[in-house]
């Protein structure tokens, strides 16, 4: 299983709204949890071979969660409207360099293009390059080092003129 299907997996759980769902395939047990409670999704990988015969895929209702009114309109809301939100493509832990003794990928201020590695995300060890989809100019990150991000996380902002 690719990390897009495990992507693909994650949003039509989410949409669905149940609380938990197991999968079991040859090699790897993956279990995605959500919560009312919180937001978080968590994906175990796990060797089949330590694990005991459970049923394939099990999924448990839960309520909805009250959704808060949307806030107020800002100046700096529409200051930052004029900008790209460079996204997380996948849950897992943000990195800005290849390696601790390695130099920062990007900087605030550094002109990007399309392709460009921005960050690294590890998600179940393994390291993900996130290139640009875009160019323009760094405005902002949103992340900070070592930290841990969601799936659709806003990373950066970038100025694309």
């Amino acid at each position: 299983m690719d990390i897009k299907e495990i992507q693909n997996l994650i949003k039509f759980v989410a949409k669905s709204g149940a609380s938990e769902v197991k999968l079991e395939m040859d090699d790897i047990k993956i279990t995605i949890r959500t919560g009312s409670d919180s937001d978080t999704t968590i994906v175990h990988q796990v060797p089949a071979a330590q694990l005991p015969p459970q049923p394939v895929v099990s999924a448990a209702p839960v309520a909805e969660a009250p959704v808060a009114p949307a806030a107020a309109a800002t100046p700096a809301a529409s200051e930052d409207s004029k900008y790209i939100t460079i996204k997380s493509p996948i849950i897992g832990t943000f990195y800005r360099k290849p390696a601790p003794d390695k130099p920062l990928f990007v900087e605030v201020g550094q002109t990007i293009g399309e392709g460009d590695v921005l960050c690294v995300i590890e998600a179940m060890k393994l390291f993900n390059e996130i290139e640009s989809e875009v160019s323009g100019k760094i405005v902002k990150i949103l992340v900070d080092d070592s930290s841990p991000v969601e799936f659709d996380q806003p990373l950066f902002l970038v100025d694309p003129s």
